[in-house]
């Protein structure tokens, strides 16, 4: 049975019904081994050297951990000089994990459930290796923190608005999970449907919850009917290359320029972890299909047999590496740093930067496949082909049409906090125009394609 719509777009355009948007609130404390346990509203003091990380996670706890069997089972890194818990959150965080763990001190765990039972709180008693005033984890124990960011980023996935439709006599056959809650919410209810699809499939929510306006609810007669969003598994599983790769691949990129991103859809597409620098893999061990490089200059360059070299429009890439620089790989930079004297100090510096990148690796890099994000955006499947035909591997169809509904990831900026001005002054365009037209000239020196138009202002 098939609902029937209730009412047709309003006019001027606009839709009946709310859009759906995250109002999830803080869990209840849960004692279940693997659960919250103890969880925290806010991050403890002492536990982080930051003000903004309360912001940006949440600690929720020690947690047993063991060599056998992580409690956090992504990826990992250590560093046993300068190991601090927000660097171990942004590493987290960057690739889409939703926790953060610090373990004996100077080891980052990241993953995206938590596997294993508390432990009493004084049991994570090591200081941080390049942080001492903050506690990072203890000998076999996780100091844990949910990254609120990256929650909210999946949060925004879980479930797209369709519209309001009419009860049919027949809900059960329609709708065939069901269940009363008290208190009801758009999030109640998307979890509940959530919880009951099976395999690929999706399912209809419909809510109804008390209220006055039909704005916010549904009623007796009609029905708000949200589609839950179902994660395809087929291209979510990843490992390391099981023998040492012959070929060392450099992902390089100005900062800003979707590196993260490419990383993300190349795992996706290859089923291979990508490396950088200070990860546990170590990245010169040939068994990451690629590496993540911002680096440049002729001795870095030439380390690598070819690259896949990234370019994004500077002024997009600037913004971006700001807002990282200062509110962390999905966070944002405040109002104050964009007026302050912060933003022109950064592009008088960054900005030939983004030019000399490209053009030392133009000039040094063995074997470079140019790559522009745009073109990346507009034609995924073409340019991730090519892409994944550099690493040596046969791209798989079945795989790249996963890749389709994963692309994002969770670590893409909301967009809710968008400048509403230019924070480009003419004297900093005149001076980006100029280094556009640079690199446009050395590509096609190379017979390659010119940067793309949009990356002249209009």
């Amino acid at each position: 049975m098939q609902l029937s719509r209730g009412f047709p777009a309003a006019a001027g355009g606009r839709r009946r019904g709310p859009w759906f948007k995250s109002t999830a609130k803080e869990p209840a404390e849960r004692s279940k081994a693997g659960d919250y346990g103890a969880a925290r509203s806010r991050v403890l003091k002492g536990r982080s050297g930051r003000e903004k990380d309360e912001d940006r996670a949440k600690y929720i706890g020690c947690y047993v951990d063991s060599t056998r069997r992580r409690t956090l089972r992504g990826v990992s890194f250590l560093d046993y000089k300068k190991m601090t818990v927000f660097r171990c959150q942004d590493n987290c965080a960057e690739r889409g994990y939703l926790y953060a763990g610090l373990e004996f001190g100077a080891e980052c765990y990241c993953g995206h459930k938590v596997q294993a039972p508390n432990a009493s709180e004084p049991e994570c008693d090591m200081p941080c290796k390049g942080e001492r005033s903050s506690t990072c984890g203890g000998a076999n124990r996780l100091s844990v923190y949910r990254l609120e960011l990256a929650q909210e980023s999946a949060r925004r996935c879980d479930a797209v608005f369709r519209g309001c439709f009419r009860r049919p006599d027949n809900v059960s056959i329609a709708l065939p999970a069901s269940q009363p809650m008290p208190n009801m919410s758009v999030d109640k209810c998307v979890d509940f449907c959530t919880e009951k699809v099976p395999g690929r499939g999706g399912c209809l929510c419909a809510q109804r919850c008390p209220g006055e306006e039909f704005e916010s609810c549904g009623t007796a007669e009609f029905l708000l009917v949200y589609q839950t969003q179902v994660q395809d598994n087929r291209c979510m599983d990843r490992r390391f290359l099981p023998t040492r790769s012959k070929q060392l691949v450099a992902l390089a990129s100005f900062p800003g320029a979707g590196n993260t991103w490419a990383r993300h859809l190349i795992e996706l597409a290859t089923g291979f972890y990508t490396g950088f620098k200070g990860e546990r893999d170590h990245w010169r061990s040939g068994r990451t299909i690629c590496i993540k490089t911002h680096e440049s200059g002729q001795k870095e360059i030439e380390s690598f047999d070819s690259a896949i070299l990234l370019i994004r429009n500077p002024y997009k890439a600037l913004m971006a590496e700001f807002n990282r620089k200062y509110g962390g790989h999905i966070g944002f930079a405040a109002h104050a740093h964009w007026k302050g004297k912060e933003w022109p100090e950064f592009v008088a510096n960054y900005a030939p930067w983004w030019a000399t990148h490209t053009l030392d690796w133009l000039r040094y890099g063995r074997k470079v496949l140019v790559v522009h994000f745009e073109d990346l955006k507009r034609d995924l499947f073409a340019q991730l082909k090519r892409m994944v035909g550099l690493l040596g591997i046969a791209a798989c169809e079945d795989r790249l049409l996963c890749v389709e509904g994963q692309k994002d990831g969770n670590f893409k900026r909301s967009g809710l906090r968008k400048l509403e001005y230019d924070p480009y002054t003419p004297e900093m365009r005149k001076m980006i125009s100029g280094y556009i037209k640079t690199v446009d000239a050395a590509l096609k020196l190379r017979n390659l394609s010119g940067v793309p138009e949009d990356y002249y202002p209009r």
